[in-house]
């Protein structure tokens, strides 16, 4: 009969949603509110655009989604010189997923050794070789990439950046929050996130354009959720009778809109944002501390970066290693998980089409990587617990 698991104690992660966020919501049910998408939606997308520092913002229902209308924004906005994206090896099956579906052409790349995001010398032999339209960036669970160097590459061969900020909400490096460093840039509000909406996401950019058919793209393709002048340029450039407004779907769009129930849980969000973030930094640099000579660990450049991470990742010596090493942290009631995805290229959803690549580092990610909890409810002495279990778990396994 299998051994039963401990009760756990620490779990990899925790609800930012408390005990007076659900008192307010009640409150805030009780007054018959509409539910559906409406005011607060819009009072959300703005407050986000200012905590951020974008000029523009569309909540939809999901990080996921997110990142399939910046890819089809950018298809439809013709701005593209062709239909060739670079995406990254480690990172999410959704970051990858829409380049499939819209038809792009994804070229894949290597994992930066010190980040996990994209490894620039790879980017560019790729740019060279294929001069593709847009790349697609990783803000791989928070840890800042080297933006600065990144940026330059974009001057030098004028591609657009996608930046999947999904797992880094909060994050900050070279004086800005990272999102912002991309033509536009995805946020994740899931359970466990830096910030929850229940379900949610946004797309914040600072290019008009390409806000006003975010916007479309979101609802039906209509230009309902347009300021006027985006409305009559549209009536004028297609020559509609305006009296079916707005019955008229000028784009093949979705309908991944969020409601006003998540945006009013978003709005008090954001107030606690920065509070939690700073508790994630604090909890991450206090797991470096301890775990930093002994695994491979994630590093970044900017000194002033704040590192609100999602989780704790670290890279163990083999499989068997991070095998003692889980094994350790489960009979201690410490929940973690291996490095979800890490390598993209081996699973199947890729490598059934374009073939199994080998890459050096997103592989050593993919067979030894692991995760530790970091939440904004995680006190000092629970890192030092954990890490301390991780530690004696890897004495045990060289004695």
């Amino acid at each position: 009969m299998p051994t039963a698991k401990p009760p756990l104690k620490y779990h990899l992660a925790e609800d930012t949603i408390d005990q007076k966020d659900i008192d307010r919501l009640i409150g805030w049910l009780q007054s018959n509110p509409r539910l559906t998408k409406d005011r607060l939606t819009l009072q959300l997308e703005e407050k986000w655009s200012r905590w951020l520092g974008a000029k523009y913002s569309v909540f939809c229902n999901s990080g996921s989604s997110a990142n399939l209308l910046m890819y089809y924004a950018l298809l439809l906005s013709g701005r593209l010189k062709n239909k060739k994206v670079v995406v990254p090896s480690t990172g999410w099956v959704t970051s990858l997923a829409p380049a499939i579906q819209f038809g792009f052409e994804p070229l894949l790349c290597e994992t930066d050794p010190d980040t996990f995001g994209l490894d620039l010398d790879y980017l560019e032999s790729l740019l060279k070789q294929h001069e593709p339209a847009s790349v697609m960036l990783v803000q791989v669970l928070g840890i800042p990439h080297k933006m600065e160097a990144l940026l330059r590459l974009k001057e030098k061969y004028g591609f657009f950046l996608m930046e999947d900020t999904c797992a880094a909400v909060g994050s900050s490096a070279y004086g800005k929050k990272l999102g912002c460093f991309g033509d536009l840039g995805s946020f994740s509000f899931y359970f466990g996130h830096q910030a929850s909406t229940i379900e949610g996401g946004m797309i914040s950019t600072d290019d008009k354009g390409l806000y006003d058919l975010l916007l479309m793209l979101r609802s039906h393709g209509w230009s309902k959720d347009l300021d006027e002048p985006a409305h009559r340029s549209l009536v004028q450039k297609y020559e509609v009778d305006d009296f079916h407004r707005p019955f008229v779907f000028y784009e093949p769009g979705f309908n991944l809109r969020s409601t006003d129930l998540n945006a009013f849980i978003g709005l008090h969000q954001i107030e606690k944002l920065d509070g939690m973030a700073t508790q994630r930094h604090e909890n991450h640099l206090r797991y470096l501390k301890h775990l930093k000579d002994h695994f491979y660990v994630q590093r970044w450049e900017d000194p002033q970066a704040k590192i609100s991470s999602i989780h704790f990742a670290a890279v163990a010596e083999s499989r068997e290693q991070r095998r003692s090493i889980i094994n350790a942290l489960t009979e201690h009631g410490i929940e973690t998980r291996i490095f979800s995805a890490a390598s993209l290229g081996r699973h199947p959803f890729w490598f059934n089409r374009y073939g199994k690549v080998n890459f050096p580092v997103a592989d050593r990610i993919y067979s030894s990587g692991f995760f530790l909890p970091n939440h904004a409810s995680l006190k000092a002495e629970a890192v030092d617990f954990i890490a301390q279990v991780v530690l004696e778990a890897v004495c045990v396994e060289k004695s």
